[in-house]
């Protein structure tokens, strides 16, 4: 398979996911509607880089290049919630906790004194940080990715986060 096709197919999925359609991610990302649909249908006779990785940058996922010499793994140091909470605390003295974050985000209730935290999650997180959550939350409470997505798009208009991808 071809990275072209690797590239189409994960983008339909995270698309799927992140409950976006092919025209908002062609808005999104500057490109033609009928050029997302070809990139995941595998019928698009050629992307350049620059085009990929803005549609990739867009979704979450990551172009990488791999020079087929196998390094040993690094260890993570934080989970995406703990990124995720950190990331949420920046700007307020007092952080929300990956465990907070995660409960307001598995029952989709905003907690008051943390809704500036979820709105700069929500409005300043990388979507890659944002998808790593999604996937953290599935594998540990078996929450279904899209799920994830749909609730992230419901804070977000809860919490008034004026972010593309939101809208």
């Amino acid at each position: 398979m071809g990275a072209i096709h690797e590239l189409g197919q994960a983008m339909r999925m995270r698309r799927a996911e992140m409950g976006l359609s092919q025209a908002q991610v062609a808005a999104l990302s500057g490109l033609s509607r009928q050029t997302v649909n070809q990139l995941e249908t595998g019928a698009v006779p050629d992307l350049g880089l620059n085009k990929a990785e803005r549609l990739a940058t867009l979704l979450g996922l990551a172009l990488r290049v791999d020079v087929g010499r196998a390094g040993p793994p690094r260890p993570q140091r934080m989970t995406p919630l703990m990124r995720a909470a950190a990331t949420a605390s920046v700007s307020y003295k007092t952080p929300i906790t990956a465990a907070k974050l995660k409960r307001m985000l598995v029952t989709g209730r905003v907690v008051e004194d943390y809704a500036p935290h979820l709105h700069a999650f929500l409005d300043e997180a990388p979507v890659s940080l944002l998808a790593s959550v999604a996937d953290q939350l599935h594998d540990q409470v078996g929450l279904d990715r899209g799920a994830v997505w749909k609730t992230y798009r419901r804070l977000a208009h809860e919490v008034k986060s004026q972010r593309e991808i939101w809208v």
